[in-house]
C-alpha cells in the first residue's frame, strides 16, 4: 500500500506546496507552505486511488514534509541542474502538457461496433511467412547490391519448387521466424511495418508470394498464408487500435500548431551516417 501513498504524494505535491494570504498555514518546511484548504480539497479528490486502507491525513502531510525536505536538499546540491534530471523534468513537462491540452479530447473518444468493423474491412489481421535478408536504410550500393542478388537467387529457388516456400526460408532466411518457416503467426496492421503489411495485403488471396519488398530493415519475401475474417478477430483488441489512431491523429494536429509556431532546422544529412 505504500506505492499507492506515494502516488497520493506526488499527486498532491504540484498543488499544496505554495503560499497564499488568503490560506490557512498547515506546515511550512523552511520557505515552503503546505495550506490546509489546497491540502484538504487535493487529499479528497485522490481517495479514488484507495480501497482497502484509506491513508489518514497525517500520514499523508508527514510524506509531503518528507518529500519536500528531499527536494530541497536535492536542489541544494544542485542536482535539479544535472543534464539527466532535467531530461527526467522535460519528459514530466512533455507528459503533463499532452494530458492536459489533450485530456479531454481523449476522454471523448467513443469507438462503436460499426467504427472497429469498418475499420477491419480495410486492414484486416493477416497472417503470413516471410524471407528476410538484412538490409539497412543506410546501406552502401555494394550491400544493396549483395542483397539484391541474394533474394534473387531465393526467388529462383522459390520458383523452381524443390523446396517449400518454409523450407527455403529455414535454409536462407536471416530473420528470427526462420525456424518456423518464416511464419510470424496473425498480426494486426499497428504490429507490422507499413510497408509489410501494405505489400502483404495486396497479394489478397491465401498462398500467393510477393516479389522482393525492402522496409528500413531489409528486403522481404512474403507469403499471404491467412486473413482472419471479422468474426474471427478479437474485436476489443480492434477497438484499441482505433482508439489508439485516433488518439495519435490528435496528438499530431497537437504538435503541428506548435511547429507552425516554432522556427525548427534539421541537418538531414547525419541521419544517414
Amino acid at each position: 500500500m505504500k506505492t499507492k501513498l506515494s502516488i497520493l504524494v506526488c499527486t498532491c505535491a504540484s498543488i499544496v506546496l505554495s503560499s497564499s494570504a488568503h490560506s490557512t498555514e498547515l506546515a511550512k518546511i523552511n520557505n515552503t507552505v503546505i495550506t490546509a484548504e489546497s491540502f484538504n480539497k487535493r487529499y479528497q479528490e485522490n481517495m479514488k486511488f484507495f480501497q482497502f486502507r484509506v491513508p489518514s491525513k497525517k500520514e499523508v502531510l508527514d510524506d509531503l514534509i518528507k518529500r519536500e525536505l528531499a527536494v530541497q536538499e536535492a536542489k541544494s546540491q544542485g542536482l535539479d541542474k544535472d543534464p539527466e534530471i532535467q531530461d527526467r523534468i522535460n519528459s514530466v513537462l512533455f507528459q503533463s502538457l499532452v494530458e492536459r491540452k489533450l485530456g479531454k479530447d481523449v476522454e471523448k473518444i467513443h469507438i462503436s461496433d460499426d467504427d472497429a468493423k469498418s475499420y477491419y474491412e480495410k486492414y484486416p489481421e493477416i497472417r503470413t511467412s516471410h524471407i528476410f535478408v538484412t538490409l539497412p536504410g543506410n546501406a552502401s550500393s555494394e550491400e544493396v547490391k549483395t542483397a539484391t542478388e541474394k533474394m534473387k537467387s531465393i526467388q529462383k529457388a522459390l520458383k523452381d519448387e524443390s523446396m517449400s516456400f518454409a523450407e527455403v526460408a529455414q535454409k536462407f532466411s536471416e530473420g528470427i521466424s526462420a525456424p518456423m518457416g518464416g511464419d510470424i503467426d496473425f498480426q494486426t496492421r499497428d504490429r507490422l511495418d507499413t510497408k509489410y503489411y501494405d505489400e502483404a495485403l495486396k497479394l489478397r488471396s491465401p498462398g500467393k508470394v510477393s516479389d522482393i519488398v525492402r522496409t528500413p530493415t531489409g528486403l522481404y519475401i512474403i507469403k499471404l498464408t491467412s486473413i482472419h475474417s471479422w468474426d474471427e478477430t478479437d474485436k476489443p483488441k480492434i477497438k484499441r487500435i482505433v482508439f489508439e489512431e485516433k488518439r495519435q491523429k490528435l496528438f499530431e494536429q497537437f504538435m503541428d500548431q506548435l511547429k507552425k509556431k516554432a522556427k525548427i532546422t534539421v541537418n538531414e544529412a547525419l541521419l544517414i551516417k
